[in-house]
């Protein structure tokens, strides 16, 4: 047994690991071990890949390129792929991704299982919209291959499905022509939800990448920074990442009452010298915080939780209001408090969760009396007709997921019984 947690830190407790390396060996692996949970670079924030007293499925070692077209950029690739990898092979002969989340260090599993999405949702949709297939293994022995046009139940099942219709052992992926890795940006001060929105708007038809980040103590003023970009077809020179690292876990949590509000203030005034159009590499705009290694160690021994939540975009406004103005009143959140819109396209999964809508996502520390704030949250999310992201949660009530996600009781249908995971238990009740 070996303690294993997930990036949130709320917990270390002991699993059964097994390590997977060899695709043609999982059934008989899954076998011998249930009931169980794949387990890939555990970037899931809560409980989606943890199984506390059982089996984890540790994914990392499939991690073998299969075959590539370069004429269609089709991919096959084991599950334990990590997306930086895909990135890093194929940019440089004009391939890459088309959606990316906001960490590269991803497993393609995960990033099906998951359903992730990127700043270029109106653009791109999610990952599973550029899945072409995917070979699942079940714990009952059976071999599952499913894909929009093969067994597409069993697909829209398993993209999103959180790991629990059986275990991802390889995918056919769709990458697409990209000119190189450099982006033309432009960051744009606003204030109010208002500019927010109209800034949104007018960006998604020319700007493939669009994000925000806003400041969560400043009030009904709502300042922000409006980010976008697109795809540049220039030569920029060199790029190195500069990689900086969290050394140590402090004693408490580097983000808490007394340092929210002057860190905020310093990361507001600090970005407001990058205003206007640049431009810059693809990695430090799409992923900041993998910049930092181990920066989920800011928060201290306990922890922490990430609420992110998309309301539908006739509610938002209101609804976007309310949750920043509960939160202010808190005296607790996030330095990087990150508002965006969805576009107006449905993901392809019974449980994905991007919608036509707004998405907020902030970090908390963990500390006494934060579920009387979560709790508050819920409240106005199910009230605006929205839902919580699994792969971020830790802590949503059964209730919440089930008024947030209407297909679950068709989803329920190809769940693996020997596959569990505490948030299925949580969750699902099994």
């Amino acid at each position: 047994m070996r303690r294993v947690s997930s990036w949130g830190w709320l917990s270390a407790l002991p699993h059964d690991v097994v390590e997977l390396s060899d695709r043609d060996a999982v059934a008989a692996a899954l076998a011998r071990s249930q009931p169980g949970i794949a387990y890939g670079l555990g970037r899931s924030y809560g409980d989606a890949c943890l199984n506390p007293g059982g089996t984890l499925w540790r994914t990392a070692g499939l991690d073998r390129f299969i075959r590539f077209d370069v004429s269609t950029g089709r991919l096959v690739c084991e599950a334990g792929v990590v997306l930086r990898d895909i990135q890093d092979l194929f940019l440089p002969r004009g391939w890459g991704l088309p959606v990316l989340p906001g960490t590269r260090l991803v497993t393609v599993g995960g990033a099906i299982a998951n359903d992730v999405h990127g700043k270029n949702h109106h653009a791109s949709g999610t990952f599973g919209d550029h899945v072409l297939s995917i070979r699942l293994q079940r714990s009952d022995g059976e071999e599952i291959v499913c894909g929009p046009a093969e067994r597409s139940d069993w697909f829209a099942a398993t993209v999103g499905g959180l790991g629990l219709t059986g275990l991802i052992v390889e995918a056919e992926l769709q990458l697409r022509r990209v000119p190189g890795p450099w982006l033309e940006a432009e960051t744009i001060a606003y204030t109010g939800l208002d500019a927010f929105f109209r800034l949104s708007d007018e960006s998604h038809p020319a700007w493939e990448h669009t994000v925000s980040w806003i400041d969560c103590t400043s009030g009904d003023a709502g300042r922000g920074l409006f980010l976008r970009a697109r795809p540049a077809a220039v030569q920029h020179g060199a790029w190195r990442a500069r990689q900086l690292a969290m050394p140590l876990t402090p004693p408490i949590s580097l983000i808490n009452r007394l340092t929210l509000k002057p860190i905020n203030r310093l990361y507001w005034w600090r970005n407001r010298r990058h205003l206007g159009p640049r431009i810059v590499h693809y990695q430090p705009f799409l992923f900041p915080l993998d910049a930092v290694a181990g920066w989920n160690r800011a928060y201290g021994p306990a922890g922490f939780y990430q609420y992110q939540c998309v309301v539908p975009r006739e509610s938002a406004p209101a609804a976007i209001a309310d949750l920043l103005a509960a939160i202010g009143r808190s005296g607790t959140g996030s330095v990087l408090a990150v508002l965006k819109t969805f576009g107006e396209r449905w993901p392809p999964g019974l449980l994905s969760f991007p919608r036509p809508g707004a998405t907020l996502a902030l970090d908390f520390h963990n500390h006494a009396g934060i579920e009387a704030l979560f709790g508050h949250l819920d409240a106005l999310v199910v009230a605006a007709g929205g839902r919580l992201y699994p792969a971020k949660d830790a802590r949503m009530p059964r209730a919440v997921f089930e008024a947030g996600y209407p297909r679950l009781g068709e989803f329920v249908r190809y769940r693996d019984p020997g596959i569990s995971s505490a948030m299925s238990r949580r969750l699902m009740g099994g």
